[in-house]
């Protein structure tokens, strides 16, 4: 398979290619500060150099070409501490990272079945206003009634009534501005069955808060005049349950299961060659995973490529899927937001990779809404920056914290600037359907593994960040029946992030 991709060059378009920009330089008269070509004849043959910088991406990037012999990434070779453990998480002594090496020995499935689930493209970039406002509005209302039960609530107020005595209202957190939020900016909106009308928030008799744009929460405070509301007690969300298997399915796992989780990109920023992904296939067969999440698979997009994205991809893919056979692993390819080649809108639809094999079953493309516990958007990135608060806690699982609590893979609005949200889909496919067990949230921002309110949250870092390596996850999960006392008890057992 190696030697039939690597057969695939096109040196001869590459060649009529530079013939025919020195023909067209011959007609045209050289701008100011150009270089001029180098000519190449008998006598004057062109150097080494000058040949192996014109050779087509498409050789770069082919199997033959992975090794360290064309344009490797000086940095990214020369690393150290190479599988170092740089964060941990549960009883790692003594845990033997093997998978079960059979990929028969678990299955892999959508929690919300195939027919539910984003399955395919769908028309997008034509949404209405009202139509985004009906699905805030179910949002508001949905939220305030599991709180209104939860904390026993009797009724709530509108959010401009003035009252001498204390009112509880349910409302939106928003800026008055495009700004980052902060304690003279934040305003409480109200759903359409209390006004929909906005009121400023003083903060001041609070002792402990995280608020940002999008949160569903319940006040209770003083609003005298009308104008201004004085909250004293903020209820914030609460999480929904933990998936509960059937019975026959609570016996205790007799081994664990190891999940690896790697984010590209997949390529150092310096270089076409893909000696990190060439890493983590080794890495893939030498543990022998029994399921292998990848996410965020997108090529270099400043470099000159004579194929497409897509069809580069899919090589990527194939190579990816060549080298692993035989290992008995499940591969899920996740989307990304910042793939060239893919739709550019949240919820994003699967990858369609057409001509697999029937032997290669063990591969699954999976919708970038949530695959279980993972999702497409830089989420953590977003909310870092637009969330303020007044609390010691770490921020990290606050912003996780707030994920579980909302019920959302996205809950801030409004949202980025560089998100295209498609609202109606996101009502239907971006909302958690239970409290995950393990939550993977990959970042740009530092790697971590934490317990959020039962949930294993973790951020397995890049594979690649800029010219020098980063690091991948693991995971073993192993269901165990409840404690003595009738708790639950994690099925993640340990996890780790670790140096490629």
């Amino acid at each position: 398979m190696w030697q039939a991709l690597a057969g695939t060059g096109e040196s001869g378009a590459v060649i009529s290619e530079e013939e025919e920009e020195i023909l067209l330089d011959s007609y045209s008269t050289p701008a100011k500060g150009s270089q001029k070509r180098a000519l190449t004849t008998p006598e004057h043959p062109q150097s080494k150099r000058s040949t192996s910088s014109m050779l087509s991406p498409r050789l770069l990037l082919s199997p033959a070409s992975f090794s360290a012999g064309l344009t490797p990434s000086q940095k990214y070779s020369s690393r150290g501490a190479r599988g170092e453990v740089v964060s941990t998480f549960g009883t790692v002594q003594g845990t033997r990272w093997v998978g079960k090496k059979g990929k028969n020995a678990i299955r892999v499935e959508l929690l919300e079945g195939q027919d539910q689930s984003l399955g395919s493209s769908y028309k997008f970039m034509f949404q209405r206003l009202r139509d985004i406002r009906n699905v805030l509005i179910e949002k508001i209302e949905e939220l305030g009634e599991e709180l209104r039960s939860h904390f026993k609530i009797e009724e709530f107020s509108p959010v401009t009534l003035p009252a001498q005595d204390p009112i509880t209202v349910l409302g939106q957190v928003c800026c008055d501005s495009n700004g980052k939020l902060n304690a003279q900016s934040v305003l409480l909106e109200a759903g359409q069955d209390q006004g929909g009308k906005r009121v400023p928030l003083d903060l001041s008799e609070l002792k402990e808060y995280s608020l940002f744009p999008g949160q569903v929460v319940i006040m209770e405070g003083m609003n005298t005049t009308g104008n201004r509301l004085v909250p004293s007690k903020l209820y914030e969300g609460v999480p929904l349950p933990f998936y509960s298997a059937d019975d026959q399915d609570t016996a205790e796992d007799p081994e664990p299961v190891m999940v690896m989780v790697a984010c590209g990109p997949y390529t150092p920023s310096d270089s076409l060659n893909y000696d990190p992904l060439l890493d983590l296939i080794g890495v893939i067969t030498r543990d022998h995973p029994d399921v292998c999440i990848l996410k965020m698979f997108y090529p270099l997009q400043k470099c000159q490529l004579t194929e497409s994205y897509e069809a580069l991809f899919l090589r990527c893919v194939d190579s990816i899927i060549q080298g692993t056979r035989g290992v008995g692993c499940h591969l899920v390819f996740v989307p990304s937001q910042r793939d060239v080649h893919h739709h550019f809108v949240y919820p994003q639809p699967p990858f369609i990779m057409p001509g697999l094999s029937k032997e290669d079953k063990e591969v699954r493309t999976s919708p970038n809404e949530h695959i279980v516990t993972c999702s497409s958007l830089n989420k953590l990135n977003f909310l870092v920056f637009v969330h303020f608060s007044l609390t010691s806690s770490d921020r990290f699982t606050r912003i996780v914290k707030h994920m579980l609590t909302q019920r959302s893979y996205y809950p801030l609005y409004p949202p980025a600037e560089e998100i295209n949200l498609d609202y109606e889909r996101f009502q239907i496919h971006g909302q958690m359907l239970v409290t995950p067990d393990v939550l993977i949230v990959p970042s740009e921002l530092r790697y971590f593994i934490k317990d959020v309110i039962g949930c294993v949250c973790i951020n397995p870092g890049r594979l690649t960040k800029g010219q020098v390596g980063g690091t991948y996850g693991r995971l073993l999960i192993q269901r165990s029946p409840p404690s003595a006392d009738g708790k639950r008890q994690s099925p993640c057992i340990a996890s780790q992030v670790v140096k490629i």
